[in-house]
């Protein structure tokens, strides 16, 4: 299990950022984010510091969040997406609420 970006629950992850992942959280809850989509947001946010975003009704514009509610899904899934991206070293923190994506 992993902490998700406000460390307040967790939840789990196969796959990795390469090959897509199948994030499962809460009781039954399972997205799938594929490569294509990780190589697209990583390439939009590429050196850039954003905002995380986690808002599950209203992501800061221009936000992780918000471009995966566009792009992915419109559950709220940032809060699963960044600790991925850091974790698998596509990303840093940088404070509380916002990621530098830097490959």
């Amino acid at each position: 299990m992993h902490a998700t970006w406000g460390k307040r629950s967790s939840f789990d992850y196969t796959g990795s950022i390469k090959t897509g992942t199948d994030i499962k959280f809460g009781e039954k809850g399972l997205i799938t984010v594929t490569a294509q989509q990780y190589a697209a947001l990583r390439k939009h946010f590429l050196n850039q510091v954003i905002a995380v975003g986690t808002s599950r009704t209203e992501p800061a514009t221009g936000s992780l969040g918000e471009w995966l509610k566009n792009n992915v899904t419109t559950t709220a899934i940032a809060s699963y997406v960044a600790p991925i991206l850091v974790r698998e070293k596509y990303a840093e923190r940088v404070g509380t609420r916002e990621i530098r994506i830097i490959k």
